[in-house]
């Protein structure tokens, strides 16, 4: 992430909770104990860069009738 808002600083900050949640219910906890906080935040920006090129990728191919009718 590049230039990022006050915001997207925010809720990279409030992610960190959610990592430590999961690494601690993997048992990885201990691997990510002593890292800097900005550390943490360049793997979590990674999996936001990722997640959002994955979905564009995808908008770019996706046909938006192609999903099943719910009912």
């Amino acid at each position: 992430m590049i230039d990022k808002t006050e915001m997207e600083t925010r809720a990279i900050k409030d992610a960190r909770r959610f990592l430590a949640e999961a690494l601690t219910e993997l048992g990885l906890m201990a691997a990510f104990f002593d890292r800097k906080p900005e550390e943490i935040d360049r793997i979590i920006e990674a999996c936001i860069d990722g997640f959002q090129e994955s979905m564009q990728r995808q908008a770019k191919t996706h046909e938006p009738f192609d999903d099943p009718v719910p009912f």
